[in-house]
């Protein structure tokens, strides 16, 4: 959110290096067997991972089924499986393209990792080369993609010929799970040991949500006063299980951690230009209507980027005319406070860019926001850390185990005023769509670099203070198209962009694609959706018969459209909007929407 509009620029997440073609192999010895499982596509995307992509049944080059995978923005759409190998082997990994751009390679080989294109393919061409696996090398990964700002590709009948492994059965399926410890937001389960078994998959009303290398776990995010399914999968090299027999849980009553009880059930969010004044014009304090539960102050910013030292202060008369003074600030703050209101300051926005790099900018972060909070009598913090405030360094590649200074001193802070203001201390975050869902394909930097380092940065500030956060409310605007949980690349525009980024949020996700890595879903009473409050006030902007299709979906699983959500939400919190001054300057469109679909 900026003070005319915030601007979230997508930025390369990737950069490969041109690969060169590869000689042509031999013909594969009698004895050798395809071990490219689902090459074809017949059985859909069973077997690979893929950015982009999705099965199609016209053009074919054999069978029912192809591959079409589309890049965008800094996604090259690449499909991807790992297989089983024997060591110091020769493979020979063919397989037929079309389209533009088309790749072919193999990774991980132990030896030189090879790959082969076409430029252009307008009918299906064939695509081949060899390599030797390495002398510890058991498994390689094989895969294909497009380039950059090009159009789709096609691929079918993948091969990768070669001595095959024996990689046995898969486990058992593993008895009834016990259910343990219960709270509001948390499960404990255990279940017998498996003959054969590696690790086990956890899963929650039919979806795998988190991995255990042992046979106990806690499954935690989950809503107070809600009954819960879960089954258990043994795996090993060969696959996994069958599932176990279902067993229910039931957490505790709430609210959960960071809920303050007085917040109401479902909650209008909006940002007011307080220390500012753009086309919108000024609204003062008084003027807010009652609609508005959450009122965030925007902004306080810091005196430099690096100090932690925030300050704020009332527009200037020479800017906005028709500001009240200070006395009448705070008594109009005092007011809506009266009224069950909460009041908070927002630090950040596009201008004020805040960077604890050190735990001396991290205590005076701490004092000078306290100082805020006091001077105003207000209810809590919400941080808007928006352009280059975070990112991460090329080390820090767990969410849950962050390294970077910026991030840990930024946790710390938060958590001393949390332990400062105690329990009704209100906590709100408001990142864009590249701090928090891009995370599902990037995480900083990445395993290989040349990723943008501000991937999915928000992810282990919002998990550390999970049991502190009282609404979470992703700013979906000024967003470039990201994927969401089904594969696909999701677009502002209408309500299956609020929907699928939403899903994403409560439902978790692998962050990276590393199903052992999952960020576990949030409380949907910790959720509120952000909107542009018209066009005027950001990219993204929809009609209110959208914004209502959005919540139907979330809240009652109608109006859904093509997305198909992993639950149905009712306890969902509402909507964040910028700005209460937009809103005003459009006859208060959106708030008096929210207040006809809530009731």
């Amino acid at each position: 959110m900026d003070r005319v509009r915030s601007v979230l620029a997508l930025c390369a997440a990737t950069v490969l290096a041109v690969p060169g073609i590869t000689a042509l192999s031999s013909a594969a010895r009698a004895a050798d067997a395809d071990l490219a499982r689902n090459g074809g596509f017949e059985a859909g995307l069973d077997g690979w991972t893929c950015t982009g992509g999705s099965v199609v049944n016209s053009p074919v080059r054999s069978g029912g089924s192809a591959l079409k995978a589309t890049p965008a923005g800094s996604d090259n759409a690449r499909c991807a499986q790992t297989v089983t190998v024997k060591p110091d082997s020769q493979y020979t990994l063919a397989g037929y393209v079309r389209g533009d751009y088309a790749y072919l390679g193999a990774s991980g080989t132990g030896t030189t990792d090879v790959s082969t294109w076409t430029q252009s393919a307008p009918d299906w061409q064939r695509l081949t080369t060899t390599f030797r696996t390495g002398a510890s090398t058991s498994k390689v990964t094989i895969y294909t993609h497009g380039w950059y700002g090009t159009g789709a590709y096609h691929a079918d009948d993948t091969s990768l010929v070669g001595p095959g492994v024996d990689a046995g059965q898969p486990p058992a399926a593993p008895t009834t799970p016990t259910v343990g410890t219960v709270t509001s937001t948390s499960v404990a389960l255990s279940w017998p040991s498996v003959p054969g078994a590696t690790g086990y998959a956890i899963h929650r009303n039919g979806t795998k949500i988190q991995s255990a290398s042992g046979t106990s776990t806690t499954v935690s995010g989950l809503s107070p006063s809600t009954a819960y399914s879960f089954q258990v999968t043994a795996v090993n090299e060969a696959g996994e299980s069958a599932k176990s027999p279902a067993v229910t849980a039931t957490t505790a009553s709430g609210p959960g951690g960071g809920d303050p009880a007085d917040l109401p059930a479902h909650a209008l969010v909006g940002y007011l230009h307080a220390s500012f004044a753009n086309g919108s014009g000024y609204t003062r304090m008084a003027d807010v209507p009652g609609s508005w539960d959450v009122i965030n102050l925007a902004f306080g910013e810091p005196t430099s980027t690096t100090s932690g030292d925030i300050r704020f202060s009332l527009c200037p008369a020479t800017e906005c005319p028709n500001v009240e003074s200070e006395a009448e600030f705070k008594a109009a703050i005092k007011a809506k406070q009266a009224a069950g209101k909460k009041v908070l300051i927002s630090i950040g926005g596009q201008n004020g860019q805040v960077q604890l790099t050190t735990t001396a900018a991290r205590d005076t972060f701490v004092t000078s926001v306290s100082k805020i909070i006091d001077t105003y009598g207000l209810d809590g913090l919400d941080i808007d850390f928006e352009g280059h405030s975070l990112s991460l360094n090329a080390d820090d590649t767990d969410f849950k185990n962050p390294k970077t200074p910026v991030i840990v001193n930024l946790i710390s802070a938060v958590k001393t005023l949390k332990a400062k203001y105690g329990a009704d201390f209100v906590l709100t975050m408001a990142p864009e769509t590249f701090f928090v869902q891009l995370g599902y394909q990037y995480y900083g930097t990445g395993k290989w670099g040349g990723q943008d380092p501000r991937a999915g940065a928000y992810l282990p500030v919002i998990h550390a203070l999970r049991n502190d956060l009282t609404l979470l409310h992703v700013q979906d605007y000024n967003s470039g198209p990201i994927m969401g949980l089904d594969n696909q690349y999701h677009s502002m525009g209408g309500a299956d962009f609020h929907i699928a980024m939403t899903d994403m949020l409560l439902t978790g996700f692998p962050v990276a694609g590393d199903a052992n890595n999952v960020f576990p879903p949030l409380r949907p009473d910790q959720i509120a959706i952000g909107m542009p409050a018209t066009p005027n006030a950001g990219n993204g902007h929809v009609p209110s018969s959208e914004t209502n299709k959005a919540l139907d979906c979330l809240t009652k699983k109608t109006n859904c459209g093509s997305y198909a959500t992993h639950g149905t939400w009712p306890a969902l919190r509402g909507l964040m909007t910028w700005s209460i001054n937009w809103d005003r300057f459009g006859g208060w469109e959106f708030s008096k929407n929210f207040d006809s679909y809530f009731g």
